[in-house]
């Protein structure tokens, strides 16, 4: 029985990463969803958020405590008009920022 628990434990470990990253939107140009990858290194605050062009907030994908590691989120842009956007993580001092291109 406990080696079952143990491996069941190790196939749960995860690499945890070394920095912070935005990582590259896919697809990009996009229509109309696209995937983001992005890693933190420590548990923290992590806020993800999509401006257009003019500034404007148009979605909020992420606003809540994370643990370190790696993770993904959606933009759906249905909604949105075709355009230049930039996704924007910030997490404490850390702060990146990623131009996508909607195609409708």
């Amino acid at each position: 029985q406990n080696e079952l628990f143990m491996i069941s434990f190790i196939g749960e470990l995860q690499e945890i990463p070394t920095d912070y990253a935005l990582i590259s939107a896919y697809p990009n140009p996009f229509n109309p969803i696209t995937t983001v990858e992005y890693s933190i290194p420590q548990d923290s605050n992590i806020s993800i958020e999509v401006y257009d062009i003019n500034g404007r907030m148009v979605s909020q994908l992420v606003n809540e405590y994370k643990q370190a590691g790696f993770y993904e989120t959606s933009f759906d842009a249905k909604d949105e008009p075709s355009g230049l956007y930039f996704i924007k993580l910030v997490s404490g001092e850390y702060q990146n920022t990623q131009k996508v291109m909607l195609v409708k």
